[in-house]
């Protein structure tokens, strides 16, 4: 059955000295966990995944100095203390039948540090912190603790290093003239940027010795101005491979790169084209990375020569037995990545530690864990959205008799909603994801059946799941026949007009404008349209792979007006590390976005408000339909019910607080409850 089904992605890879026992790298990712020094916890997210089939684990960015670090305190190989803690973590994989690689990761002017350095002192646009610039001595002491760390690495029981090279990290700061004005022999000529990329892959080699996997995270399209051609790619993968590189790693932009490259709205595979420009270039094995998150994508990825290997980063947050289910043919039962960013990314860069929103245990394998039950109970969960379906679930996983009551005709609640935007697909997997656990754990599931009091009368447990309801914005002629709400906007239960005004500019406000500014083929399916809507072109063309005539969206399907009270910018509460991907997509669909507004009443003309100081500039948004979408409120009627009738109940998810769709927040509540009872 494995040969049959993925024979490329299970195909061992030998690498002479070693072998990988499939085409799989467990990409790097900054998870915070190497930070809390708690070494045991450290080691078994590692070994979960290793015992779950990744081939090959790479580490999180691990600093190579204090200088270099993406921030102060941010971990690495220092101290002979600091290696006994990274041998509990090798050892751990190394028992699960793992091997792994530690990243070492120089931010360079990326370091939110003010004692971040750089080839020149031009200041990133993420970061508040202007670098020093390096003299001759400067870089030799870079070069230097990367090799120690290099060296350290092995000293700790790793099989590998990665050097990274890519993202706008230091390495890529010599490379691009972007960030390099230098004009000694580390600035100037192409040859003379690449200078130190090259040096330092020729120094750990040398360093590790020849039976030691140094793997080079090289950027194949930096989608900043002033990026490298493909030629140039090509004559630095060739020269790194000449330095002593075993395997060759893509990176796909710069972090400061207004193109997205890793959220949802990313065309799977999006850029598994660029690496396999590379096939044939190189005589290492090329990995290729950014939004492969199915084993079937994998395989398709590799069948048609994109490259020799995968690396897949959160998918292993989702499911860390992504591997092994694969091999025994039970792909519908892995936990998909949706690439939402919500408890990833978002977290790393507001200093949380990382997890994941459909697999709350990410990160937490030592504090959250679903062991049998020892007193198995009759448990009735009250609604199947996020929250109740995980909770179902987990609890019937341990060994609980569960009955799932869901008055709609499908599972989903909430999360069929969100998978009618463009840019969320995604979230079809995650509901079909959800159907099928619910399937294969035994749970009753009760579809078109709402639960009553009475009806509960007979379980041990009862939860209460029931989502949430649309606030009441108590706008005067709200109820006239061309306002809606986005209900049933989204459930495509009402026409709408061509000039549109949206009340609400939280997540559901920006959902509703992508759903009703957009018409025929999502971006998201179709890579060319995406390309041309993001501005992307190919670097063998055009330098650093941005098309020479920007972004050119699709015409908007209709004219958008989004609303809000607040007196901030549109869009500022969402996602840390998407919300700017959401704005800009609006902006390039005109939608016009205003804030500080109070709204006096609706008509047919549109929306009466008023703005300004003081609240005394009126204003008509003249819109055919108006959509409310300002807020919700906890649907708390069963729970209020049975509270009454003396029963003790779970309140969890929307029911419990009601926080924009919140379906991280739900599935945590939901996986902590199943766990606990």
């Amino acid at each position: 059955m494995t040969a049959t089904l993925y024979p490329h992605l299970l195909a061992p890879l030998d690498l002479g000295f070693t072998a990988l026992k499939n085409r799989v790298v467990m990409g790097s990712m900054h998870t915070g966990l190497e930070e809390t020094k708690d070494w045991p916890r450290v080691a078994e997210f590692y070994a979960e995944r290793a015992r779950g089939g990744a081939a090959l684990i790479v580490t999180g960015g691990m600093a190579p100095n204090r200088e270099g670090g993406v921030f102060p305190g941010a971990a690495g190989l220092f101290t002979d203390q600091d290696i006994a803690n990274h041998r509990v973590v090798t050892d751990a994989v190394h028992a699960a039948d793992g091997k792994m690689a530690m990243q070492i990761l120089h931010a360079g002017r990326y370091a939110y540090s003010p004692d971040c350095v750089a080839p020149s002192p031009i200041k990133s646009p993420i970061s508040p912190f202007p670098p020093k610039e390096l003299d001759e001595a400067g870089i030799e002491k870079q070069i230097a603790d990367i090799v120690t760390a290099a060296a350290r690495a092995r000293e700790a029981g790793y099989d590998g290093v990665e050097i990274m090279g890519s993202e706008g990290y230091f390495l890529n700061q010599f490379i691009v003239k972007h960030t390099n004005t230098r004009t000694d022999r580390w600035g100037g000529s192409y040859e003379n940027r690449i200078r130190l990329p090259i040096e330092v892959v020729r120094r750990v080699r040398e360093a590790v010795g020849p039976d030691f996997i140094v793997i080079f995270r090289l950027s194949m399209i930096d989608l900043v101005p002033e990026g490298s051609t493909f030629d140039e790619v090509v004559q630095l993968a060739q020269a790194v491979e000449a330095a002593g590189a075993t395997i060759i790693n893509t990176g796909i932009g710069w972090h400061e790169a207004r193109v997205p490259t890793i959220a949802t709205s990313v065309p799977r595979r999006g850029f598994a084209w660029v690496t396999g420009k590379l096939m044939g270039k190189v005589g290492v094995p090329v990995i290729t990375s950014n939004r492969i998150n199915t084993p079937d994508v994998a395989e398709d990825v590799l069948a048609t020569g994109c490259a020799d290997m995968v690396s897949m980063a959160r998918p292993f947050l989702a499911d860390a037995h992504f591997v092994s289910k694969a091999e025994e043919g039970r792909a519908d039962e892995i936990a998909p990545c949706i690439a939402c960013n919500q408890a990833c990314l978002d977290h790393t860069f507001s200093g949380k530690l990382t997890s994941c929103l459909v697999n709350p245990r990410a990160c937490h394998e030592t504090e959250l864990r679903y062991a049998p039950t020892r007193a198995p109970k009759s448990v009735a969960v009250v609604g199947g959205g996020a929250a109740g379906a995980m909770t179902a679930v987990i609890a019937a996983q341990r060994g609980h008799r569960v009955t799932l009551f869901e008055a709609a005709d499908r599972i989903g609640g909430q999360l069929n909603m969100a998978r009618e935007i463009p840019g969320k697909e995604e979230f079809h997997g995650l509901v079909d994801w959800l159907v099928k656990m619910l399937e294969v754990s035994g749970v009753e599931v009760r579809l078109g059946q709402a639960a009553t009091v009475a009806g509960l009368a007979g379980f041990d447990e009862v939860v209460i799941a029931t989502g949430v309801r649309p606030r009441d914005p108590g706008i005067p002629g709200q109820d006239g026949p061309n306002v809606l709400s986005y209900i049933d906007v989204l459930a495509g239960k009402a026409p709408v007009g061509e000039t549109v005004a949206i009340i609400g500019a939280g997540g559901i406000g920006f959902d509703v404008a992508e759903y009703l500014v957009h018409e025929g083929e999502s971006p998201t399916e179709n890579l060319t349209l995406w390309q041309r809507e993001w501005g992307v072109g190919d670097p063998a063309v055009t330098r650093g792979g941005l098309a020479p005539e920007g972004p050119r969206p699709e015409a908007p399907a209709r004219q958008v007006s989004l609303l809000q009270r607040k007196n901030e910018r549109l869009g500022k509460r969402l996602g840390k590390t998407t919300g700017w991907i959401h704005r800009a997509a609006l902006r390039m669909k005109q939608v016009e976005m205003i804030g500080g507004v109070q709204y006096d009443r609706i008509d047919a003309e549109g929306v009466h408000v008023r703005t300004g100081e003081t609240g005394d500039e009126v204003r008509v948004i003249a819109a055919d339909t108006i959509v409310l979408c300002a807020g919700q409120v906890p649907d708390r009627s069963l729970a209020d019910a049975l509270e009454a009738a003396g029963r003790k109940v779970h309140v969890i998810g929307g029911a419990d607080v009601a926080a924009e769709l919140d379906a991280k927040r739900a599935i945590d509540q939901g996986a902590r409850l199943a766990a606990s009872l």
